[in-house]
């Protein structure tokens, strides 16, 4: 889903997020987001994604071989660390 809306940004820098948005991301309750400043603006992610996304990424280049820990062993030994 895209969607844009205009949000306020208070003069500290706060910005208020509609709860039907929190509610999208899993944040009702409150949580984390990571801000990712790009040459297109600013992107506004749960850390849930980001930590989903990585995990994804980590899978593809793994497979079955021991998650994330694996990859990043098999990183390390590739680098000659």
């Amino acid at each position: 889903m895209v969607m844009a809306m205009a949000v306020p940004v208070s003069e500290d820098g706060y910005i208020t997020l509609p709860p039907s948005v929190l509610k999208r991301l899993g944040l009702s309750g409150g949580g984390t987001l990571v801000l990712e400043e790009t040459e297109h603006g600013v992107v506004l992610r749960a850390a849930a994604q980001v930590v989903a996304g990585a995990q994804a990424l980590a899978k593809r280049h793994t497979g079955d071989r021991g998650g994330v820990t694996a990859f990043l062993a098999e990183r390390a030994r590739d680098s000659g660390c």
